[in-house]
Parts: structure tokens; C-alpha cells; sequence
């Protein structure tokens, strides 16, 4: 005992020499926050250790003497991961980005923006909004980081058009294991140099190296925009509806479905009146959420117009056309929906991908799954890129994981993975393990070893 406590100050004291005295964390003076994500299951695990640096060299000294002492490190933005993945461990070094917050740069010339892990999405939208521009990943919740979208892949609504964070970060500086510092890409949007390490970390879910600078692709904020809603008397007719739109050349930038359920529930958990009659509401039993933007006023009416013929000929019970407060209001509503299912009482909430095409039959397989285990499943996702949400109803822990199990294989099967943006931290790990080839996860394993030999970044998430 003498030993493990004598080797616990020596840490403890090497982690206050690299961050200062008011940049660590222990005991008492770490808050509750610091041990969870927003993950529905698990519960939370407060670290040893949270350290919060203020700069890359900080990060990589704070890994290299966790390499050291072996004490795991898990990393963490703003804890809104939806998957455990930022739940630290018990006796580990939680490193907290939230002093490494600062826009280092935007670069109007290049559509850049070169940012700390730690900056907000809210902040950089503020910020790139002075100059035209916009980064365009929004995962749902504003107060997510930047670093936080680089470990998790991250997505949301508007990657039907702009795609998901591995397509909107062009660079990256990243502190590894073994307390060196690398650059990966840059400000530039071609590199047939060698291996992609850029795209390695993207996704690794902090197991592989942490991100310490983000060099991130802009896009023009367009002028205009609306918001279509569509009602359909059945959730397969919707899913069928949403190739033909996409084949449409109209390149929505937001191609949503949602149940009749938790349509319900958003409207009447934000207080939200769309002006759809009564009788509407009693015979839809699912929506499309189209939006769509322009730079030029007349061309996005032209769109409208057309979409609004084309959702009536793919069975559209009618087409409602929203703009300002009304979309922004419904868009915002859609993207609280986690919240919306966690105050209903939700158990767990996933992120399965399937080829839209094969959207309806998975969710059909997923309704016989859930009415078999006595349970309940309702949703919406991104119907543009297949990605179905599931607000998961099942209070009985191992019930419930054979549910998931079922859900997660059959998404496989039709050609699909786990999760398409939340991760599989900590909560989906043992179903990746039993359900994915294990020749990948073998090489996934050595491609881990070689970044993190000591195993010391994030054990327990991934592999």
C-alpha cells in the first residue's frame, strides 16, 4: 500500500510540475462533471488526476509522464459524447481541454480555420460568421469541441451536404504517448504523401494520440435557406422517398426523418407549433425534414417549388414550407432529440448506419426486435446518409443488450456499422468486439500499439 500511495504523490507531483499547481486537479477539488459524459449507461467514475494544460508541449510532457508511471489517460472537451468515451478511469489522468480554447486564425484566402481542441463549436460559429464563413459540422449541441468532434468522427445533421468531421479537417497537431508532438496535413485539401495519419486520429476516440491544433475546412454561409416538412402516412414510404430526393440535383443540406412519436415529443418539449392541422397529425405516422439554402433568392423558390411537387409525387400527405423562426425553430427542436429522449425516460440511445436504401427494412427488423424483447424503440436520424437514431425503452440491463445486440447485428448484415457518430467509447465496445471481423480488430490492435505501446490512452474504448 506504502507503494502504490508513494507512487500516486510522485505522479502527482510530476503532473503539477508540467501544468502548474492551479492547472491539477485531485481529490476533493475534482467536480462531478469531469466523471461522465452524457452517456445514458454507465455510471460515472471520478479520475485521480484531472489536469488541464494550456499548451500542445503541456500535453505531450502530461502523456509522456503517464507513460512513465503507466496511469491511464483519458481526454476531454466539453462531455457531450453520447458513448462513454470520455469517462475517465478510477486511478487515471484525466486531461481536461477546456483551457485550450483559443481560434488560433481564420484564414479567409484558404477556408481555414486553425483552432485549440478545446473552442466550442458555438464560439467558431460566432467567429467564422464575422467573416462569411462557416464550419459546418453541428452534431447537435453547440457546446460540443472541436477536439471532441476530431476523437468521435462526428456528424449531425447537415453531412447529407457538407459530410462528417473526417471530411471537414484538413490538419492536425497531436500529442502522442511517447511525448512527441506531430503535424499531419495542413492547409491543404490534396496529400498523396505517404500515410494519412490525419485521418488515423480522426475517429480514434483518443486512443491513438490526443489533438492539440485543428486546422479545419470553411465553407460560404449562404443567404438563404428553407426548411420543408412532409408528412407520409408510414415510416417505408419516407425512407423510400429519400433516394428519389437526393437523385433530385437539389443538394439539400439537411434530409431528415422523424417518427410520429418524437415529433410529438420535441414539438411539445420546446413548445413548438408547426401549423399542421389535426387531421394531418392523426394519419402521419412519419416526417421528411428537407432544408435547403441558396446565395440567390429566386433559385432556392425554384427548389421549393420543385421539391414540394416531387414529396407529393412520392406520397407526401401534403408539404409544409417553413422559414425563418418556424425552420430555425423545428431544426433546433430535431437537434435537441437526445435530450428530448433522455427526459422521457429513454435507456440508451444509438447511432446505427445503414445504406439508405435499406433504411426501411432495418428499421422494420429493429420494431420486430424491440416488440420481442418487450421493448420500445422510437427515433429519427439523418435520413440522407442512413443514419438512424433510437431512443432505446428497455429498463432490464441484460434484456436490453441482447436488443442492441440483435439491432447492431442486423444493421451489419445489411451492410452497415455500429455507430455512425456518436462512437463506440466505453457503452458499444463489447458489441464491436463480438460482431466485427476479427482480422481488422487484430490490425487495429498493432496499429494501436504502435502509437500507444505503454497502453495508457483511453483503455477499455475501442479494443
Amino acid at each position: 500500500m506504502a507503494t502504490v500511495d508513494s507512487s500516486s504523490l510522485e505522479a502527482t507531483q510530476k503532473f503539477a510540475d508540467i501544468v502548474g499547481a492551479s492547472g491539477l486537479l485531485t481529490g476533493e477539488q475534482i467536480g462531478p462533471d469531469y466523471a461522465h459524459d452524457e452517456a445514458l449507461v454507465g455510471a460515472p467514475v471520478t479520475p485521480r488526476y484531472v489536469a488541464r494544460p494550456q499548451t500542445a508541449e503541456q500535453v505531450a510532457e502530461l502523456l509522456a509522464a503517464a507513460t512513465e508511471a503507466k496511469v491511464p489517460v483519458t481526454a476531454r472537451g466539453s462531455g457531450t459524447g453520447l458513448s462513454g468515451g470520455a469517462r475517465p478511469c478510477a486511478d487515471g489522468l484525466l486531461i481536461s481541454f477546456e483551457r485550450m480554447n483559443a481560434i488560433l486564425e481564420i484564414d479567409t484566402d484558404n477556408q481555414v480555420a486553425v483552432v485549440q481542441p478545446g473552442v466550442t463549436l458555438a464560439d467558431l460559429d460566432t467567429a467564422t460568421a464575422e467573416a462569411g464563413l462557416m464550419y459546418t459540422v453541428f452534431p447537435g449541441e453547440l457546446s460540443a469541441s472541436v477536439g471532441g468532434n476530431v476523437g468521435t468522427n462526428a456528424g449531425g445533421m447537415r453531412a447529407i451536404k457538407y459530410g462528417v468531421t473526417r471530411h471537414n479537417v484538413l490538419g492536425l497537431q497531436a500529442a502522442l504517448p511517447t511525448g512527441e508532438l506531430i503535424r499531419t496535413g495542413g492547409r491543404i485539401t490534396k496529400l498523396s504523401t505517404g500515410y494519412d495519419l490525419t485521418q488515423l486520429i480522426i475517429g480514434s476516440e483518443g486512443t491513438c494520440a490526443l489533438a492539440t491544433e485543428v486546422t479545419v475546412r470553411l465553407y460560404p454561409r449562404l443567404a438563404h435557406s428553407a426548411t420543408l416538412l412532409a408528412p407520409f402516412t408510414d415510416l417505408p414510404a419516407v425512407m423510400r422517398a429519400v433516394p428519389t430526393v437526393v437523385r433530385s440535383g437539389v443538394d439539400p443540406v439537411i434530409l431528415e426523418y422523424v417518427d410520429k412519436l418524437t415529433l410529438a415529443a420535441i414539438s411539445y418539449s420546446q413548445s413548438l407549433n408547426l401549423g399542421i392541422p389535426d387531421a394531418v397529425r392523426e394519419t402521419a405516422e412519419a416526417y421528411l425534414v428537407i432544408g435547403v439554402e441558396n446565395r440567390d433568392r429566386d433559385r432556392l423558390d425554384d427548389d421549393v417549388a420543385m421539391l414540394g411537387e416531387l414529396l407529393g409525387s412520392l406520397g407526401a400527405v401534403d408539404v409544409y414550407v417553413l422559414e425563418g423562426n418556424s425552420a430555425h425553430a423545428l431544426i433546433e427542436a430535431r437537434e435537441r432529440a437526445f435530450w428530448t429522449a433522455k427526459a422521457a425516460g429513454a435507456h440508451d440511445v444509438i447511432d446505427v448506419v445503414v445504406p439508405r436504401a435499406v433504411m426501411h427494412q432495418f428499421f422494420t427488423r429493429a420494431q420486430e426486435f424491440a416488440q420481442a424483447a418487450g421493448a420500445g424503440v422510437v427515433g429519427c436520424g439523418h435520413a440522407g446518409d442512413g443514419n438512424v437514431h433510437l431512443a432505446v425503452f428497455c429498463a432490464d440491463d441484460d434484456a436490453r443488450h441482447r436488443l442492441l445486440h440483435d439491432i447492431f447485428s442486423a444493421a451489419m448484415t445489411l451492410g452497415g456499422a455500429i455507430s455512425g457518430e456518436h462512437g463506440l467509447g466505453r457503452v458499444k465496445t463489447q458489441h464491436f468486439l463480438e460482431l466485427e471481423d476479427p482480422v481488422k480488430i487484430a490490425l487495429m490492435r498493432r496499429i494501436k500499439d504502435a502509437f500507444d505501446p505503454a497502453g495508457i490512452l483511453n483503455p477499455g474504448v475501442l479494443l
